[in-house]
């Protein structure tokens, strides 16, 4: 099985239109397009019932203390955990290739609805929902996809892998208001295959991507 985009070649950069957020030279961060790649993929096992999506970053500090506070940086030691930006599962296996821009196009402060989604399918909450949470201008629940947003002052350059995973379930036994972590856990032992496809991206100019 086989994933593929052409927002961005495996393992090469993320356009910003694809992002969060944007470097701006005066606040060192803008809103930006939030569009989500298109994917497409081949090669699925005959017995595939459903399809999931999730993208994550794994390059997420693992402490806030320094994180976007002018003077100090983010080491590149730091360890790192796992930030969620897109958890889509129940499509069908014979849904076409998503194309850019279908399940976002553009911040929606708050979030976007969810966790009913296009195609019939089902959107989990991203990890922007725990990151705005004390913003009373942007808190809310976060479904469905949101994008690269690193912190401006981080040494590491960030990887964003989108991973489909071709299920042998129709529905995956998760419901209400989900996470990554759950739709992990549900998945366990129903996975006939997965595939993925990587981007880098980075806030800080003098990181070099």
């Amino acid at each position: 099985m086989q994933l593929s985009t052409t927002a961005f070649a495996d393992n090469g950069v993320i356009p910003a239109e694809f992002a969060f957020g944007a470097i701006d030279p005066a606040t060192h961060v803008k809103l930006s397009g939030n569009r989500n790649p298109d994917l497409r993929w081949t090669g699925l096992p005959a017995r595939t019932k459903s399809l999931a999506i999730v993208c994550h970053d794994p390059d997420v500090p693992s402490k806030g203390d320094d994180v976007n506070k002018d003077g100090r940086k983010v080491p590149a030691s730091l360890p790192r955990v796992d930030f969620f930006h897109w958890v889509l599962i129940d499509l069908l296996p014979d849904t076409p290739p998503i194309e850019r821009g279908e399940f976002s196009d553009g911040v929606t402060a708050r979030g976007k609805p969810g966790p009913q989604a296009p195609r019939n399918a089902r959107q989990g909450t991203n990890d922007y929902t725990g990151w705005f949470a004390g913003d009373k201008d942007m808190a809310g629940n976060y479904f469905g996809y949101d994008g690269p947003c690193p912190p401006w002052n981080d040494e590491l350059p960030h990887h964003y892998v989108f991973t489909l995973y071709a299920l042998d379930v129709p529905r995956l036994g998760v419901g209400g208001i989900f996470k990554g972590a759950d739709v992990r856990s549900a998945m366990a032992g129903h996975v006939l295959a997965e595939a993925k496809v990587t981007g880098r991206y980075t806030l800080n100019p003098a990181v070099k991507l």
